[in-house]
């Protein structure tokens, strides 16, 4: 596939994205509970969510969150309140986030994986009220951290680091028995129709605005600690209806992904996004290459969400077995750039029809740019597309769509297409800022509404962005400023690279160089004097990283959407080199 070569173009894409618009013009602006229940009118019968045990339609998981919101509301808990969820990918998360937005309360989703100290943080800072969490998952004790941060939770006892928290709600494997026989749990707060609650429900849903906040996202965390972002019903809708738009979703279309649901990638490109043609969310609670084609044979999916690291490990297993892939149109790999050679296996292995990547973060509500169907591989490998379109959900103010770009200068001042500085964006589905950290949010806020991204890059004269590298990703070396993605780009490029990763680490004469982090192909076994020879024939001479470490891509630090968190990497360099 050279520069002039399409990927392969999904059929009827200009039919499919009339077909949504006719659904949804105008614009319905509605909140999420809104929308299940009419979908759920439409195709009650119609599976909704499916995870590794079980399978919901639409119907049923109306009814779950309806029962769900009873027991909440009976057990003290107001429209405002925030409700902190600790769950892995099932249809018990899905059931509690629908949920908790019938009952006007905001939702907090937390990475499961966080320790005690940390989510000890996110609780305080979030002034949660409530937390429904796992009890145990894949060797992570989620009760003992509780334990740690408030004892005595499960027998009501509160205060210590949490005097707000009021609720604290287990939900125990599907196939074991309560951990702590007195805690409450799921299960326990479920509610038949009681009359004076669904009176209350009832006038609390007449109260809302699809513009009131439903979520606080905490970000990733690539640089440091995490913030919380603030996302309305309305936000997520039309970010979503914007994904299923430009992906041109055919009807019911099936969405498999391990990414989880407490990340707006998952959360918004995979479930909410399926909502739009009554489709399906094929959830996996951890990623595995091998149960994920196996997932795709089983449940017919259409549509597979991946990040660059994962797309590698698929095409290693596609490789190693034999699968019936027929159901597989389409891949969304995202998250960070990928050489060429993993887009064109990953078309010519799997026989895609579309293959596309994009570019979002939390603060955007998930993806704002696409590349699009028809796209050349140049484009999947240079750019990470354009502002997606917006169809009926897009805002006319911007063309009819719902984010757009542009770059600024240290100052904030505007640069020309083409030129690079720091990417800035505005729109309907850009975050109004974080929750409690007003500084925090001048910092990022632009005038007009435009908010700084961090990323470095370029908005290209035909709308598409180019991406350079982090803001904050970058170190000075003497008295020169180096940008990590240009040296990773350069080391992509050799076959015996699977993944680079360049840091800063600290130099007593320099202040800082740099040190590659690299994960070598299979098979392949370069050596760090190669690697920097190689580099020194391509880059000027304060470019070439000091240092070159070998990893394996399961020991890199990663976000949970995927992404590398440069930070770890540099404090594990420096430990491992004795900087």
């Amino acid at each position: 596939m050279g520069s002039s070569t399409v990927v392969p173009l999904l059929k009827n894409v200009d039919q499919r994205r009339r077909d949504l618009d006719a659904r949804h013009r105008p614009w319905p602006q509605i909140t999420l509970s809104e929308l299940l229940d009419r979908v759920a009118a439409e195709h009650p019968e119609r599976p909704f969510v499916i995870d590794d045990q079980n399978t919901c339609t639409y119907a049923e998981m109306q009814e779950w969150s309806r029962r769900l919101a009873r027991g909440l509301v009976g057990r003290g808990i107001e429209s405002g309140d925030h409700v902190a969820m600790v769950l892995p990918n099932s249809v018990e998360t899905v059931a509690v986030r629908f949920a908790i937005a019938r009952t006007g309360a905001v939702a907090v989703p937390i990475n499961f994986q966080l320790r005690a100290e940390e989510l000890a943080y996110v609780l305080t800072q979030s002034r949660a009220s409530a937390v429904i969490t796992m009890e145990e998952f894949r060797g992570i004790d989620a009760l003992d951290a509780l334990d740690r941060i408030t004892p005595g939770w499960e027998r009501g006892q509160r205060g210590g680091s949490l005097p707000e928290l009021r609720l604290v709600v287990t939900v125990p494997h599907a196939s074991a028995r309560p951990a702590r026989s007195t805690a409450l749990t799921l299960g326990c707060i479920e509610r038949d129709p009681d009359p004076a609650i669904d009176d209350e429900l009832a006038a609390r849903a007449a109260r809302m605005d699809p513009r009131d906040t439903t979520t606080i996202f905490y970000t990733s965390g690539t640089t440091g600690q995490a913030k919380g972002v603030l996302s309305s019903h309305d936000m997520e809708l039309r970010s979503a209806y914007g994904s299923a738009y430009t992906r041109a979703f055919e009807d019911g279309r099936r969405i498999l992904f391990a990414l989880p649901l407490h990340h707006v990638f998952a959360y918004i490109e995979g479930l909410l996004a399926s909502m739009f043609v009554g489709g399906c969310a094929v959830l996996q609670p951890a990623f595995d290459p091998r149960e994920s084609l196996l997932a795709i044979e089983r449940h017919d999916v259409g549509e597979a969400l991946f990040v660059p690291m994962m797309s590698l490990a698929i095409i290693d297993a596609v490789r190693a077995g034999s699968y019936d892939l027929s159901s597989l149109h389409s891949v969304m790999s995202a998250a960070q750039s990928a050489p060429a050679r993993v887009w064109k296996e990953l078309s010519e292995l799997l026989d895609l029809e579309q293959l596309v990547t994009a570019y979002g973060m939390t603060e955007t509500s998930a993806a704002t740019t696409f590349t699009m169907p028809g796209d050349t591989l140049d484009n999947l490998v240079d750019t990470v597309g354009r502002p997606k379109l917006g169809g009926s959900a897009g805002d006319p103010e911007l063309g009819g769509r719902l984010a757009e770009y542009k770059a600024v200068d240290l100052s904030g001042r505007d640069l020309q297409p083409g030129e690079e500085g720091e990417l800035a964006a505005r729109g309907p589905i850009v975050a109004p800022g974080y929750y409690g950290k007003a500084q925090e949010t001048a910092e990022v806020m632009l005038p007009g509404g435009w908010l700084r991204s961090g990323d470095l890059g370029r908005v290209r004269v035909d709308g598409y962005l180019e991406l350079t590298g982090r803001s904050k990703d970058l170190y000075k070396r003497g008295a020169e400023m180096v940008m990590p993605a240009e040296i990773e780009a350069r080391l992509d490029r050799r076959p015996d690279v699977a993944q680079a990763h360049v840091v800063g680490v600290p130099d007593e004469r320099m202040g800082e160089v740099g040190c590659a982090w690299v994960v070598p192909n299979e098979d392949a076994k370069p050596t760090a004097e190669e690697l920097i020879d190689y580099c020194r024939s391509e880059l000027a001479r304060f470019k070439v990283p000091v240092y070159v470490l070998f990893t394996t891509a399961d020991q890199l630090p990663l976000t949970a959407s995927g992404k590398v968190q440069k930070f770890k990497l540099a404090e594990r360099a420096a430990r491992q080199l004795g900087l």
